[in-house]
């Protein structure tokens, strides 16, 4: 049976460490689904479009990633696309107690699983709203995204 995992975030935007967990959890996983969540009561940097763009051509000619965005739970989103997984990264202990509780109400309410990486080393200082910030203020981000990844902004 084929495995599927939700990799789920709002990737605003997509990071190397991003980029990380899904070469990574290719090694494991026969699928990975990109499912940028739409939070109404966040105000994105990159629109929706953008990014769904971005990701999908980082990742176009893979055939095992599918780039999607949703606006619902994310484990009816799993569910609607037949995931069993979901896949997460954690840089720190603070991650750690938040996806934790997380994880145990997803399996609790819908029986899905949650796959934890952590962070690679080099990346654990990254993150999309550190590069955000940045990104307002002029700076060289390109070592902080995927080879390859084209800001659309």
């Amino acid at each position: 049976m084929k495995k599927t995992a939700l990799l789920p975030g709002t990737f605003d935007p997509f990071t190397i460490g991003h980029f990380s967990l899904v070469e990574r959890g290719l090694s494991f996983i026969d699928e990975i689904i990109i499912a940028i969540g739409i939070n109404e009561s966040k105000r994105s940097f990159f629109p929706l479009e953008e990014r769904l763009k971005m990701i999908s051509g980082l990742f176009g000619d893979n055939p095992r990633i599918k780039v999607l965005s949703y606006d619902c739970l994310t484990v009816d989103f799993a569910k609607e696309n037949n995931a069993g997984y979901i896949l997460r990264g954690i840089r720190t202990v603070n991650d750690f107690e938040y996806e934790k509780t997380i994880a145990d109400m997803n399996r609790a309410i819908a029986g899905i699983e949650t796959i934890i990486l952590f962070t690679e080393p080099e990346y654990t200082h990254i993150s999309s709203t550190v590069v955000r910030e940045l990104l307002r203020y002029g700076k060289d981000v390109s070592s902080f995204l995927p080879p390859g990844l084209v800001l659309h902004r």
